[in-house]
């Protein structure tokens, strides 16, 4: 699996609809999950992003169709970071000159 951080900014819609979010999680939890990816963490935040999460995706490519699929719900802007973990990065090290 491949983990992403997404950081989340609701958009007009996203706002006029805020009592949703709670339910429009849940939908995003179900199509994630669908392509065999995974919510591995959740938070609405105060701050300069409305929500962060992180989540699994088998490759990059459900990924991006994943934040595709958010965005075309037209609720959300995101911004979305490749994120490696301990091993990942060691490896990522390990091949350094």
């Amino acid at each position: 699996m491949v983990k992403y951080v997404i950081l989340m900014n609701w958009t007009a819609q996203g706002v006029a609809g805020v009592k949703d979010t709670v339910t429009r999680y849940h939908a995003a939890k179900q199509a994630i999950e669908s392509t065999g990816g995974s919510f591995e963490a959740i938070a609405w935040t105060a701050g300069p992003y409305d929500l962060v999460a992180i989540v699994n995706a088998p490759d990059d490519e459900t990924a991006a169709a994943f934040n595709l699929t958010l965005a075309q719900a037209g609720n959300l802007k995101t911004l979305t970071m490749r994120a490696f973990g301990e091993a990942e990065m060691q490896s990522i090290i390990d091949r350094m000159p």
